[in-house]
């Protein structure tokens, strides 16, 4: 017996190996014709296909799901690795290490790719600072987080948040991971709604899930077709992610739509989580997720932008008690526990939240002035709700936006790409907020210049 499950295991293997010398040769051909690569029609059929043999022969159809999800998602990585240098995804954090490397040969760079505001965090954070290394604060700490930054974030969201409800983590992409490595196994699929930030692929994709996107257009002003994210919905679907105001659009999702999706995670038993990051640059009526009540759900947000504390890394998620004890156990494997000094600055930033209210308005000025240019520029974009961004799509006859990021960071001014964002948004780009009018202006001049 031992003999024959050898056998049979090299067959597999022999077998997915002929599988992934396919998946090359379509890749190959997809490149040449300037085809995106993954293409969700083909695999649910093939989805529908398995689980329908995986009843037939009494097999779990969970296990054979995950089974196909890991198979599916090496097939995209292989066709990936086919496309031409112009294809392959650039993120606008690939754009910032190039514009820092040209700043450190001497090159003057007007950073509009990334979403780190200008201005400075709070003074009292400086005062915490001094304050917590006189006071002895620069020891390990709890886990979660020291109890009264604990307590203040529980009182900030409300909602009948206790303090054994949330969790202080290394920014906020920390607490989208471990949200993602806590509660998820290989062969598992979340879905994603696009354009997003491609940090909840590559979190997933780490840990062996796969992601399933739902694309939005600009035409549907960014609004999810919720009977599509409905159809998506399988058997080894474990999470939604959804990201409002959304970066890199500004959209805010509209009630009806939003307790549409938190109605489909009740109904398929799902997890939910919600990255609320710039709920503080909201421009209209915005809802958090934690005012629903669902015992699944997971908020993550962070200082970083609200009180332009990027560089402190310190974030936090809100999820009920269970799913805050697994957070915990797997940050505690990580990295033991926030750098306690840091955490003693952001509860500083709590406390003086009246820079958070200045800083939206900044904010809601700079963008304003975006809008304002690129509409005469004949740009097409929904203004933004929130965030921090500006998402125009390229007119026709401008080039691929890689091109066109390259070409402009040879001018000193640096963009995000659009496809950073999902590949099927190769005709935008995203203009960040988080430089003082007289920069943005000059870097607006610079677009308009190479567009015209």
């Amino acid at each position: 017996m031992r003999s024959e499950i050898l056998q049979l295991t090299e067959k597999i293997i022999f077998q997915v190996n002929e599988r992934m010398q396919i998946s090359r040769q379509i890749g190959k051909i997809k490149n040449e014709l300037n085809m995106e690569v993954a293409d969700e029609k083909v695999e649910q059929d093939i989805r529908k296909s398995i689980l329908k043999l995986s009843k037939q022969i009494g097999m779990d159809t969970k296990f054979c799901g995950r089974l196909l999800n890991t198979l599916l998602t090496e097939s995209v990585r292989l066709q990936q690795n086919q496309n031409s240098p112009e294809l392959s995804p650039q993120t606008h954090l690939g754009i910032f290490m190039k514009a820092k490397q040209l700043e450190a040969a001497g090159k003057k760079i007007i950073h509009m790719e990334v979403g780190e505001p200008d201005y400075p965090p709070p003074k009292s954070v400086k005062k915490a600072l001094i304050t917590a290394y006189d006071n002895g604060h620069y020891h390990y700490t709890e886990t979660k987080g020291i109890p009264k930054l604990c307590q203040a974030i529980a009182k900030k969201v409300g909602n009948s948040i206790t303090e054994d409800q949330v969790i202080v983590t290394l920014g906020g992409r920390f607490a989208v991971f471990s949200a993602f490595a806590s509660l998820l196994k290989p062969g598992d699929e979340v879905i994603s709604i696009e354009p997003a930030w491609p940090a909840y692929k590559e979190c997933a994709e780490f840990i062996g899930a796969k992601t399933n996107i739902l694309k939005t257009t600009l035409e549907q002003r960014w609004n999810p077709d919720i009977k599509n994210l409905q159809d998506m919905i399988n058997g080894t679907t474990k999470m939604i992610i959804i990201n409002y105001p959304n970066n890199p659009t500004g959209k805010i999702l509209g009630e009806k739509n939003l307790e549409e999706i938190v109605a489909l995670a009740r109904e398929n038993d799902l997890f939910l989580l919600s990255d609320e990051v710039y709920s503080h640059y909201a421009f209209s009526h915005f809802k958090s997720i934690a005012e629903y009540n669902y015992e699944k759900s997971i908020v993550v947000s962070s200082f970083s932008k609200s009180y332009a504390m990027t560089g402190f890394r310190v974030g936090y998620g809100i999820a009920n008690k269970s799913i805050i004890a697994k957070m915990v156990k797997f940050q505690a494997t990580a990295l033991t526990c926030v750098a306690e000094p840091m955490q003693y600055s952001a509860l500083a930033a709590l406390e003086a939240n009246s820079n958070s209210i200045q800083n939206k308005r900044i904010m809601k000025r700079r963008l304003d002035l975006i809008c304002k240019r690129l509409r005469n520029m004949s740009f097409t974009f929904v203004e933004p709700d929130g965030a921090m961004y500006v998402y125009p799509r390229l007119k026709k006859g401008v080039d691929s936006d890689i091109s066109l990021v390259e070409k402009l960071l040879d001018l000193g001014i640096a963009l995000a790409p659009g496809s950073g964002f999902g590949e099927s948004y190769r005709g935008f780009i995203r203009i960040s907020a988080c430089q003082p009018a007289y920069l943005l202006e000059k870097g607006l001049d610079v677009l308009e210049l190479a567009v015209s």
